[in-house]
């Protein structure tokens, strides 16, 4: 039969090496508050746009840095405000082709895709500028992220 190997707080193991990694300390058995996400802040403010709102919703928890805070708050503004938007776009011009108006339809489905095309070069630029470490603002999105979450 064999034994697990335990490892002690003198030994380093890699679980141990993981725990620690994890905002765990030196010994196993007591446990440090992860206040950070232990990563540079110019990447976690491009992780902030990754997924859009859902990222910047996840670091705006986790992260309490400034610039991370900036970038997950404007995040959370600008692709949930067109997130909202495409769903309304999508009702308002879907009902309209139930309705019979096939006009309205077509006007409905290139605004939709002009709104897909705006939301992608939003969320390229938005990533690369996190990355530069600038607090690029997007016009009305960081005015009502400001108003919605405060200055950060």
């Amino acid at each position: 039969m064999h034994k697990m190997r335990s490892y002690g707080c003198g030994q380093r193991g890699v679980l141990s090496e993981l725990w620690r990694g994890a905002g765990r300390s030196e010994c196993c058995d007591t446990v440090e508050p992860m206040t950070q996400t232990g990563m540079k802040e110019n990447v976690a403010g491009l992780l902030c746009y990754v997924f859009g709102w859902v990222t910047g919703l996840i670091f705006f928890f986790i992260d309490k840095r400034s610039f991370v805070q900036f970038h997950a708050k404007q995040s959370i503004v600008l692709f949930g405000g067109l997130h909202l938007i495409g769903i309304a776009l999508g009702l308002v011009f879907g009902l309209s082709l139930v309705t019979g108006g096939r006009t309205g339809f077509s006007f409905g489905f290139a605004l939709y895709h002009l709104l897909q095309l705006v939301s992608l070069i939003l969320w390229i630029v938005c990533m690369i500028k996190a990355f530069q470490g600038e607090r690029f603002r997007v016009p009305v999105a960081a005015d009502l992220a400001d108003k919605f979450f405060g200055k950060s």
